[in-house]
């Protein structure tokens, strides 16, 4: 993507389709006069005048327990320095963003015009009683410093300095488990920090409370090695300033078994690299290019632990790691600090999750087949769903401990089971799926590639590494569009009706005559099809020249299916496919069967469009917990499509014992746990999920599902085809831009499956 076509994307995200990244949502009825001489005058009274007698009461009647400042002056916003506070602006409420996806925290960004630490520090403390803590953000050290010191001194709310304590809590956890995997003591070893900036001294302080000796420790700044005779340092340096004779980096290097990196890219070389002690530890965390590369540091030594803070790189040292699960205990439990207590319990558990089997969905989304505590996995992956439950309660219970907590948990299992239900989000299930599709691209095409947003939807699969698109239409039309978009990307285009596309025409033809010559298609008319693009990409995929297909943009579904089913064989053993759609809900991913071919299945149909569901959920990394839904519970109401759903079940049970599903069950029983255990405590669904819905028939479940997708927001990706030999998938007509990415994102999944399969 060309630098201007970044530019203006990133523009554009930040203002349309309204402007900015966070916003303000009711969270009480307001529909009726009722409900609004509740939430204002009169009614607002009461608690008003609740808190005027206990201030405590605050936490109960307002969203102040649940919300953070994310608070600059914008003095050091990221590496663009010292733009001022409306520059930082975007950066808060980036912040804002990932306190609410990954820790379910609400954020107000405030931007302070102060650079005065006497006029800044009295500003935040005056609008502090409308926060539960603050998280301070983009300020230059050494005002930083000052800042935070005097906050957390006359504010009894938690306040931390991300730059400072986030960088510092990860990086210390990943150095703790590095050094325990070397079979080295932290009393012992020789630590290089080059940065001298607020995010260096909180790492090297950290680093002191977890054992490091301070005579141990030398820090190098631009200048070089910090000693103790060079003249004006800040007491901070002043802090880690050391007596030896040591001048630059290069020489402090020498026999140092860890290297701390919060500079800038490219400082560290290979010679460098060679001359540390046996099984270094190197962080080199400047970004977006660090110390020394990843793939430069492993090639130059091979008994080398390193981590960078890049995704593309194995031990990511990311400040999301920490952040919003260290606020999400402090909330919890009404901290009124956020003290060192609870930063090491931060550090430890981090550390200890690393050491626990990892989940299968996060080996799926990593590409991996064990992610196991090792050289190349020192700390949990971003996308780890047990960060939310692990880290927040290891906080509170160090809050507790020290006493900092003004709300002790008594349940900690109900505790964990609640920081469970708020991890439901299904753009955390899409930032997966992404996420996973990254790992090895794979060649897909986009059949209506002429059409304006089809393309869109290409140019994001491309520029997000999500794969690699084959645009198939009108090619003059395709570049008039290109153009348009500012698509600059070197992309394959294909237009099937065009002479240059003869030679592969006669040659799909012929496969595809040969192959429905008994079922009345004739040469001529294998020709005549595979000038239509729906043929014509089929046939690519089925020859082996993209690895998959989403198609059906612009043509009814109907008309898009057949020629699909035509050309693309079934699974070995499937002799009918099915369709489901993954529904992403604020309970979770649900998957929904058959939404778009079988009309009317029989029970044996059930059977094979239950198994075909839950592998594909196993395929998400998603463990299936399956309701066969009906108008009535375990045929207390008997019909012709009750009588299927109890067949399929019973069938199920007798020789599927692994699977846990049952039915026939209401909709509002399958998806209320409670309802389901009081009234039907032998069900095998009792204390599960439920994440998978199997349909008697088409239309129930095509209607639920546009429902859910049109009433209740949840975001739908596909209809997936199940039971096809090939990653081929059919849109809805008129799908959006967002479904069509993920669609591709599910299609390169579903590609990469295959290719393990055939390798294994």
């Amino acid at each position: 993507m060309s630098d201007s076509r970044k530019k203006q994307e990133a523009l554009q995200y930040h203002e349309k389709p309204k402007p900015g990244k966070i916003e303000v949502i009711p969270t009480k009825k307001y529909a009726t006069q009722h409900d609004l001489s509740l939430a204002y005058s009169p009614g607002v009274a009461e608690p008003c005048l609740a808190i005027a007698e206990d201030k405590k009461n605050v936490y109960k009647y307002t969203s102040k327990g649940n919300l953070v400042a994310v608070i600059s002056n914008g003095t050091a916003v990221l590496g663009l320095g010292d733009i001022g506070p409306e520059a930082s602006k975007p950066v808060m409420e980036g912040k804002g963003l990932l306190f609410k996806i990954f820790a379910d925290i609400d954020v107000f960004d405030i931007e302070v015009d102060a650079t005065d630490v006497d006029k800044f520090v009295e500003t935040v403390k005056a609008i502090a009683p409308t926060f539960g803590g603050i998280n301070l953000e983009d300020i230059k050290a050494p005002e930083a410093f000052e800042i935070e010191r005097r906050l957390k001194e006359e504010l009894d709310i938690p306040v931390m300095h991300d730059d400072q304590h986030g960088t510092a809590i990860i990086s210390t956890a990943a150095l703790k488990n590095a050094l325990e995997i070397n079979e080295k003591n932290i009393a012992d070893v020789k630590i290089v920090v080059n940065g001298a900036g607020a995010a260096a001294i909180s790492c090297t302080r950290l680093y002191l409370e977890l054992g490091a000796k301070r005579e141990n420790v030398v820090m190098c700044d631009s200048k070089g090695v910090i000693r103790k005779d060079r003249g004006n340092l800040t007491s901070q340096k002043a802090e880690f300033a050391t007596d030896k004779d040591l001048n630059t980096l290069e020489e402090a290097m020498h026999n140092a078994d860890v290297f701390i990196g919060l500079s800038k890219g490219n400082v560290v070389s290979p010679e460098m690299l060679l001359s540390m002690a046996k099984k270094p530890i190197v962080f080199a965390m400047a970004n977006p290019e660090p110390e020394i590369t990843y793939d430069l540091a492993v090639a130059t030594r091979d008994d080398i632990i390193m981590a960078t803070g890049r995704s593309d790189n194995p031990n990511q040292v990311n400040n999301v790691l920490g952040f919003p699960f260290i606020f999400r205990g402090a909330l919890d439990v009404r901290a009124t600090a956020i003290n060192e207590e609870m930063k090491m319990a931060a550090v430890h558990a981090l550390a200890n999750l690393a050491k626990q089997t990892v989940p299968e969905q996060v080996n799926i989304v990593y590409d991996e087949v064990s992610l196991s505590f090792g050289k190349d996995y020192i700390i949990p992956k971003p996308f780890d769903p047990r960060l939310i439950y692990e880290i927040p309660p290891a906080i509170a219970k160090a809050a507790i401990e020290s006493g900092v907590a003004q709300k002790p948990i008594e349940d900690w299992n109900g505790y964990r089971n609640e920081l469970m239900d708020r991890s439901g989000s299904a753009n955390r299930e899409v930032r997966l799926l992404h996420d996973r599709a990254r790992r090895k691209l794979k060649k897909i095409i986009f059949a209506e590639a002429d059409h304006l947003d089809v393309l869109k939807a290409a140019q994001r699969v491309l520029e997000e590494r999500i794969g690699i698109p084959i645009l198939l239409g009108n090619r003059n039309l395709i570049l008039e569009l290109k153009k348009e978009l500012g698509f600059d990307s070197d992309v394959l285009i294909i237009d099937p009706k065009t002479e240059e596309e003869k030679e592969r025409r006669t040659r799909f033809a012929k496969v595809f005559w040969e192959s429905r010559q008994r079922k009345g298609i004739t040469l001529y008319e294998a020709e005549k099809w595979m000038r239509e693009r729906n043929y014509f990409a089929a046939m690519m995929v089925n020859e082996g020249e993209a690895d998959g297909l989403i198609i059906g943009y612009s043509r009814p579904y109907s008309a898009v299916i057949k020629p699909i089913l035509e050309l693309i064989e079934k699974d070995k053993g499937v002799r009918r496919v099915a369709a489901t759609n993954l529904m992403l809900t604020k309970q979770g991913p649900i998957f929904l069967a058959d939404t778009t071919l079988n009309i009317n299945p029989t029970a044996k149909h059930l059977v094979k469009i239950t198994q075909y569901t839950s592998n594909l959920a196993k395929m998400f990394g998603v463990t299936p917990n399956i309701a066969m839904l009906g108008f009535s519970n375990f045929g207390s109401a008997k019909s012709e499509s009750s009588e299927k759903i109890n067949e399929a079940v019973k069938y199920m049970h007798r020789y599927y014992k692994d699977m846990v599903v049952d039915g026939e069950l209401q909709a509002d029983f399958a998806l209320n746990p409670d309802l389901l255990t009081k009234k039907y405590p032998f069900s095998k669904l009792n204390g599960k999920k439920v994440n998978v819905l199997i349909f008697p028939n088409l239309e129930s479940a095509n209607i639920t599902y546009k429902l859910m997708k049109e009433l209740d927001g949840a975001e739908s990706i596909g209809p997936i085809l199940l039971g096809l030999s090939k990653p081929v998938h059919v849109l809805q007509l008129g799908a959006s831009v967002d479904e069509m990415v993920n669609m591709a994102a599910v299609t390169a999944i579903d590609a990469q499956e295959r290719e393990k399969n055939t390798n294994s």
